[in-house]
């Protein structure tokens, strides 16, 4: 999730800052960002082809809009 990652960088408040970088890192290199969703696993608004990324990986999402975190959340 964004605040995982916050969490390992050091910047535990900064999710949305997290998720901004992220909506831009297509200018920096090819990065997995299709993985990262938010604490309640919904996907990222606007964005309609990370469904189908993560689907391309064997995951499937629990309603058209969230991925079930019990079952893929990375623990860290």
């Amino acid at each position: 999730t964004y605040g995982q990652i916050a969490r390992l960088i050091g910047r535990e408040k900064n999710a949305r800052l997290v998720g901004k970088v992220l909506s831009r890192a297509e200018y920096y290199g090819k990065y997995p960002c299709h993985r990262v969703v938010n604490h309640a696993g919904r996907l990222a608004p606007g964005w309609n082809k990370q469904a189908d990324l993560l689907f391309e990986e064997g995951v499937f999402l629990k309603d058209e809009n969230h991925v079930d975190l019990k079952k893929y959340q990375w623990e860290d």
